[in-house]
C-alpha cells in the first residue's frame, strides 16, 4: 500500500468576482454562504481587504450564466459584485488600479462629508443663537441620515432581512435608535425623554471618517501589486517594414500579438514575453526573480515581460500577448492567492458571523437591565440634566440620562456603536495581503493564505537533487590531456564529435568550447555507438572517437598511468569521465558534473538555523548523491539514493511523523513528490509549469529564496496572531465598558461618539499593523 497523498482538490472553474458593500467579517460570512447556496459552486473564498471572491465552479457549468446569477444572488442581500475578466484588460487590476478608476469625488466624497457633520456636530455644542434651537439639530439630524446615512442604513436593514447582521445593522441600529428617541422627545415633550439629535451626526461622521481612514490604509496594502503592475509598460516601439525601409511606431502594449516585432532600446522594460532576434544586452530581471545578476540577452533568448534592458537595443518578436506574460500570470497567482483564506480565518469569520447578532442581544439586555433593574439598584447613576436643557431640549447622549429607560437606551446605543466586527474580518485578510504581495516581490509566489499558515508551521525540508540542490545541467569540471598544452585541442575534438548529437553531456562540452571561443571542426562519416560513444572523422585529424574510457582502450587506444589515476579519482567524487581519441592514440580525459547551486550551503545552514530538519531523496546512484550530501553537510542518514516515485512518497510520509514537511523539487518530475508533501516548494522551472504543480513557486534559480519565503510566512502568520488578539481583546474590554460595567463603581461611561471613534481606530490598528510587515520583511 502506498502512503496517501495529500487529498486532491476536486477539478474547478475559477471565476473572480469583484464585490463591494462588505464592511465585517460578518459580511464575508454572508457573501460566502449564499454564494455556496448556488447551484454549481463548489466553493467559495471571501477577502474583506480586497472586497474580492474567489469561487470554484462545476467544470460543467456555463462560466457566463453561473457568473450572473451570483451577481444577482448577491445583489439581493444589497452588495454589487461583478466578474473579474482576463480579456477586459491586458493585466489584472490591483486594488489601488481599481481606485483610481473612480473620480476624486467619489473618492474623497466620504472624508468631506466626515469633517463636515463633525463641524456641525461640534457647533451643536456652542450657545450661538440658532443652534440653541431645537428643531435646527433635528433638521441638521434628518437630513444626514438621509443623505450620507441612507446607504448605511439601507444595507443594514437589507443585512438584517437576509439573516447575516453585519457592521452597518449594528451602526444602523445605534444611528436610527438615538434619532428615533430624539423625535419621539421633540414631538411628545411630556414622555419626559432628552432629544440627542446631536449624536446622529457625530456618529455618522466618525464612522465615515473611520472608514475613509481604513479604505486609504487597506490600499497601501495594495502596492506590491502595483509595483508588478509597473513592471509592464503602457506603450511599445513596433517595428514595420524591412531593412533600409523600417520604421517603428509607437502603440499601446495591449495591441501587439504573437509574431509582431518591437525595439527595446536602453533603459527601456520588455513590453510582453518575447524573443530576441538581433543585438545582445544585459537585462535586469530582479523585480521579476529577486536574482542579483543581470541576464545576457543574445538572439534565441527568451525574456520575460518587465526585465529592464540595462545596455544595447535589441529587436525582439513578441511570443504572447500582455495578459498572458510573466507579469500577468504573477500578478493573478498572487491575486487569486489573497482571495485563498489561511484555515485559521475560518474560526475568525465564523465568530465575526455571529458576532453582530450576539451584540444585537447584547445591547437588548443591556437596554432591559438599566431601565427595568440597574437604575433601582444603583439609584446614583442617574444624574440631573443640567438647567439649560429642559425636557425636550438638545442633551448630550450619556452624559446626562433622568430616567431609566433613557439611560438603558443610551448605554445600548454606545454597544452598537463600539462593537467591531471589522477588525476581527480584516485581522487575517490584511497580513495575509501583505504578506504575499511582499513574497512575490522577491520572487516568491505563495498559493493561498492556507500555504502561508502551513509553511509557518514547517519541521522538515526535503530536496531533490538534480536541478534542484545542483544546477541541472552538466558542466566541464576538468581536463587530462596526454600532452601538456593540448587542453584546446581535447576539448575542441571533444565538442566537434559531440555537436552531432543530442547527447546531455554534448551541452557541457560545447558550452566549454564557446567560452574558450574555439571553432568547431567538420565532421564526416558521423556514427553513433550506442551504450558507447561517437566516431567520425575531423578535417586534418582523422578518424576520431569520444565515449568511454573502456571503449576506447577497446579500440586500440593505450591509457597511460596518469590518466587511468586521473580517471579513478574523478569518477570516486561522483563525476563523467569521457574519453577522446585521435586514430589510435589518446589525447585525453574529460571530467563532466552537474554542480550544486551556488548558494545551496548557504540556503541549507539558513534553514537549520530556523530549525527545520532537512533531507534529500534523489533517484540518481548513491556514488554522486552522497558525494553532494558531504558537500553540503546534509546527514547521511537522511539522504536517500536511487528513489522510485513510490519510494519518494514513502519517505516523506515518514518524514511527517515529526511535524508538516516541505518538498522541493523543479516542479515538473518531481509532481507527486510535490503532492504528497504538505508545502510543495519548485525552485527554477518555467513559472506556468511551477504554478500548475507547487503550493509555493521561488522565480529564478535562488535556493536562498526558501528561507526568506519560510521567515515571511512566519512573520506574516505572527501579525495575523497580533492582529486577532488586538481584535478579540478590543471587543472583550471595551463592550462590558459600553453596557455600563464601570458606572455604578466609577462613574465612567463610554459615550456613544466615543465609541464610534474607537471602532474606526480598532479597525485601523489592525490594518497598520500588518503594513509594518513591509518593514519587517
Amino acid at each position: 500500500m502506498f502512503p496517501e497523498l495529500k487529498p486532491a482538490p476536486l477539478p474547478v472553474s475559477p471565476l473572480l468576482l469583484d464585490v463591494e458593500g462588505m464592511k465585517c467579517g460578518g459580511c464575508v460570512r454572508a457573501v460566502e454562504q449564499r454564494l455556496l447556496a448556488q447551484p454549481g459552486v463548489r466553493q467559495a473564498s471571501v477577502n474583506l481587504l480586497t472586497r474580492t471572491a474567489w469561487v470554484g465552479l462545476d467544470p460543467e457549468a456555463a462560466a457566463l450564466e453561473a457568473s450572473q446569477r451570483l451577481i444577482e444572488a448577491l445583489a439581493g442581500m444589497g452588495y454589487s459584485a461583478q466578474t473579474r475578466s482576463a480579456e477586459e484588460a491586458d493585466l489584472p487590476r490591483s486594488l489601488a488600479q481599481r481606485l483610481q478608476h473612480r473620480s476624486w469625488w467619489q473618492r474623497w466624497r466620504a472624508f468631506v462629508v466626515a469633517v463636515v457633520l463633525l463641524v456641525l456636530s461640534a457647533a451643536g455644542h456652542l450657545q450661538l443663537p440658532l443652534l440653541t434651537d431645537i428643531r435646527v439639530h433635528a433638521v441638521v439630524a434628518t437630513l444626514a441620515l438621509a443623505f450620507p446615512g441612507r446607504a448605511i442604513l439601507v444595507q443594514g436593514w437589507r443585512s438584517a432581512l437576509a439573516g447575516a447582521p453585519g457592521m452597518d445593522t449594528l451602526v444602523g441600529l445605534g444611528m436610527g435608535s438615538a434619532y428615533l428617541a430624539s423625535l419621539v422627545a421633540l414631538l411628545w415633550p411630556s414622555v419626559g425623554w432628552q432629544c440627542f439629535f446631536n449624536e446622529p451626526v457625530t456618529l455618522l461622521g466618525f464612522v465615515l471618517l473611520g472608514r475613509f481612514l481604513e479604505e486609504r490604509a487597506r490600499f497601501r496594502t495594495g502596492r506590491a501589486l502595483e509595483e508588478l503592475a509597473q513592471l509592464q509598460p503602457d506603450q511599445a516601439l513596433l517595428l514595420l517594414g524591412e531593412g533600409a525601409e523600417a520604421r517603428v511606431e509607437p502603440v499601446q502594449v495591449g495591441a501587439l500579438r504573437p509574431g509582431d516585432r518591437v525595439r527595446l532600446l536602453p533603459g527601456d522594460r520588455v513590453p510582453v514575453d518575447s524573443q530576441v532576434l538581433e543585438g545582445r544586452s544585459l537585462l535586469d530581471v530582479s523585480s521579476l526573480t529577486g536574482e542579483p545578476l543581470p541576464l545576457e540577452a543574445q538572439p534565441g533568448q527568451e525574456l520575460s515581460a518587465g526585465s529592464l534592458n540595462l545596455e544595447g537595443a535589441l529587436v525582439l518578436e513578441v511570443l504572447r500577448p500582455g495578459r498572458e506574460s510573466a507579469v500577468a500570470r504573477i500578478m493573478a497567482l498572487v491575486e487569486n492567492a489573497q482571495a485563498r483564506k489561511a484555515p485559521i480565518q475560518g474560526l475568525t469569520d465564523r465568530v465575526a458571523g455571529r458576532f453582530s447578532v450576539a451584540v444585537m442581544l447584547l445591547a437588548l439586555g443591556t437596554l432591559l437591565f438599566w431601565w427595568l433593574l440597574g437604575a433601582q439598584l444603583w439609584p446614583q447613576v442617574l444624574q440631573t440634566a443640567p438647567a439649560l436643557h429642559q425636557h425636550g431640549g438638545h442633551q448630550s447622549l450619556g452624559l446626562g440620562a433622568e430616567t431609566p429607560f433613557v439611560l438603558g437606551l443610551q448605554l445600548s446605543i454606545a454597544v452598537l456603536v463600539v462593537a467591531c466586527p471589522c477588525a476581527l474580518g480584516l485581522a487575517t485578510p490584511t497580513a495575509i495581503t501583505v504578506g504575499t504581495g511582499r513574497a512575490a516581490q522577491r520572487g516568491v509566489l505563495f498559493r493561498g493564505g492556507d500555504v502561508i499558515e502551513a509553511a509557518a508551521s514547517l519541521r522538515c525540508v526535503l530536496f531533490d537533487k538534480t536541478g534542484t540542490l545542483t544546477i541541472g545541467r552538466p558542466s566541464v569540471i576538468g581536463l587530462c590531456p596526454v600532452n601538456p598544452g593540448e587542453s584546446e585541442r581535447l576539448v575542441q575534438l571533444a565538442a566537434s564529435l559531440e555537436a552531432q548529437t543530442r547527447h546531455p553531456l554534448a551541452h557541457a562540452l560545447l558550452q566549454r568550447a564557446q567560452e574558450l571561443e574555439l571553432p568547431l571542426l567538420e565532421v564526416t562519416e558521423a556514427r553513433t555507438w550506442p551504450g558507447d560513444g561517437l566516431s567520425g572523422v575531423l578535417e586534418e585529424e582523422g578518424l576520431c572517437r569520444v565515449g568511454r574510457l573502456g571503449w576506447i582502450e577497446q579500440e586500440g587506444a593505450r591509457i597511460p598511468e596518469a590518466q587511468q589515476s586521473w580517471w579513478a579519482e574523478q569518477e570516486q567524487a561522483g563525476a563523467t569521465v569521457i574519453a577522446v581519441a585521435a586514430g589510435s592514440n589518446l589525447v585525453g580525459l574529460v571530467a563532466v558534473n552537474d554542480q550544486p547551486r551556488p548558494d545551496a550551503l548557504e540556503a541549507l545552514a539558513a534553514l537549520r538555523s530556523m530549525g527545520c530538519s532537512l533531507g534529500l531523496l534523489s533517484g540518481d546512484r548513491p556514488t554522486p548523491v552522497q558525494r553532494l550530501a558531504q558537500q553540503l553537510g546534509l546527514p547521511l542518514q537522511e539522504v536517500f539514493s536511487e528513489l522510485l516515485p513510490q519510494r519518494k512518497l514513502e519517505r516523506i510520509e515518514q518524514a511527517r511523523s515529526h511535524g508538516l514537511v516541505a518538498m522541493v523539487g523543479d516542479g515538473i518530475n518531481d509532481a507527486p513528490a510535490l503532492a504528497a508533501a504538505d508545502v510543495g516548494i519548485a525552485v527554477g522551472t518555467g513559472t506556468q509549469i511551477a504554478m500548475d504543480t507547487a503550493d509555493v513557486v521561488v522565480l529564478g534559480d535562488r535556493l536562498s529564496a526558501i528561507p526568506l519565503a519560510l521567515r515571511l510566512a512566519r512573520s506574516t502568520m505572527a501579525k495575523v496572531r497580533q492582529n486577532l488578539i488586538w481584535a478579540f481583546g478590543y471587543n472583550l474590554l471595551v463592550l462590558p465598558i459600553a453596557a455600563g460595567a464601570l458606572l455604578p463603581g466609577f462613574g465612567v461611561v463610554l459615550s456613544p461618539p466615543l465609541a464610534a471613534l474607537l471602532m474606526a481606530l480598532s479597525s485601523i490598528t489592525v490594518v497598520v499593523n500588518a503594513l509594518l510587515l513591509g518593514r519587517d520583511g
